[in-house]
């Protein structure tokens, strides 16, 4: 596979890269270069990590990258998932596993690895003193939205102080090439990215993607997470888990999925903030190069588009009726996520026990 086609792979499907440059010179001198995404645990998987996140660390694998996914343990802890409760969150790491796994990403083509797993280094945590004293406490404060806070919070825990900097120590101890996450968490890259300026350390490129919408319709942001209005909309936007009829889980049954889709919000002839679309660009497309609007004969018949563009097309023009839209994009999700259900409905003890556990914010 030459450069072109593996940055082709990186950038596809992505909101952001930081920076195109430096990616390109990354991929022309290094082979197997090093990426990771680092994910807290704090209950069941919805399709924002399953799919977005999973197709994009598909692209990356076949970029030929060295992967890790990270396991965020103890990031967990320190943000209260989970009722703060370890044994809770390991669990969920476990689950996480089975459900990467079940989506198509082979584990023997990943390494996942635990916060815990480099917690117990002392030079871990040189790094983490190392990058508090580089940045002002004003700047961690601006990155604490990483964690969902919103930044005009006045009770603060200081164990949360310690979030951004371990997150940004977490890329230079594992000596990264590429720091992949949602838009979410760009901040803490951006911080990571001024530490190894000022501490003379390798400069992770970054890979951004876009943050899935719940399925009701879009609020103006209540919250400040971001000072740039898009990404601060995006944001307070986001597929929650806590809201469970407005995310879609990966081992949602196919009466789930469209009873879900079926309530969604999704205004005729908008393409804007119209959570539907944003599912046939982000969750279809990402897993399939067509996808097919089932319709009646005397509605005209069935139709099968091969890009988002085309479908934004014809529904803005009115062409494309809501309620086929969202019947095109139940049986594509039920397709595509059909292995997660087979394989959670023949492994049910993990899935089983996170039900028990319940979720968090």
């Amino acid at each position: 596979m030459d450069v072109e086609e593996r940055v082709s792979l990186v950038t596809r499907n992505t909101d952001e890269v930081v920076t195109p440059k430096e990616l390109r010179v990354l991929l022309d001198t290094k082979t197997k270069p090093k990426a990771y995404w680092g994910f807290e645990l704090s209950g069941l998987m919805h399709i924002g990590f399953g799919l977005v996140c999973g197709s994009k660390i598909k692209d990356m694998i076949k970029a030929g990258f060295k992967f890790v996914i990270f396991l965020a343990d103890w990031h967990s802890w320190i943000n209260n998932k989970l009722g703060g409760n370890m044994e809770n969150i390991r669990i969920c790491g476990e689950y996480f596993k089975q459900g990467f796994t079940a989506l198509g990403i082979k584990s023997d083509s990943v390494q996942y690895l635990w916060a815990s797993d480099i917690a117990k280094d002392i030079e871990y945590w040189e790094k983490v003193v190392r990058i508090a004293k580089s940045v002002s406490l004003q700047r961690t404060w601006r990155a604490l939205p990483i964690m969902g806070r919103e930044m005009s919070l006045t009770d603060v825990e200081t164990a949360w102080m310690y979030y951004p900097c371990m997150q940004a120590a977490d890329i230079f101890h594992l000596d990264l090439d590429v720091a992949c996450a949602g838009m979410d968490q760009r901040k803490a890259h951006m911080l990571a990215r001024e530490a190894a300026d000022k501490l003379h350390r390798k400069k992770p490129a970054c890979v951004h993607t876009h943050l899935l919408m719940g399925l009701q319709e879009p609020e103006k942001a209540k919250g400040k997470f971001d000072e740039n209005t898009n990404i601060n909309l995006q944001i307070s936007s986001k597929m929650s888990k806590s809201i469970p009829g407005s995310c879609i889980f990966i081992h949602d049954t196919p009466n789930e999925i469209k009873t879900k889709i079926r309530a969604a919000y999704c205004p005729p002839k908008q393409a804007q903030g119209n959570p539907v679309l944003e599912l046939t660009e982000y969750a279809v497309f990402t897993e399939r190069k067509t996808m097919e609007i089932p319709r009646p004969p005397k509605y005209g018949g069935p139709e099968i588009f091969e890009s988002i563009r085309e479908i934004e097309k014809a529904y803005v023009e009115g062409k494309l009726h809501p309620l086929d839209l969202k019947n095109g994009v139940a049986e594509a999700l039920i397709e595509i996520l059909k292995p997660a259900r087979d394989h959670f409905q023949k492994h049910p003890q993990m899935l089983e026990k996170m039900r028990k556990i319940g979720v968090t914010r």
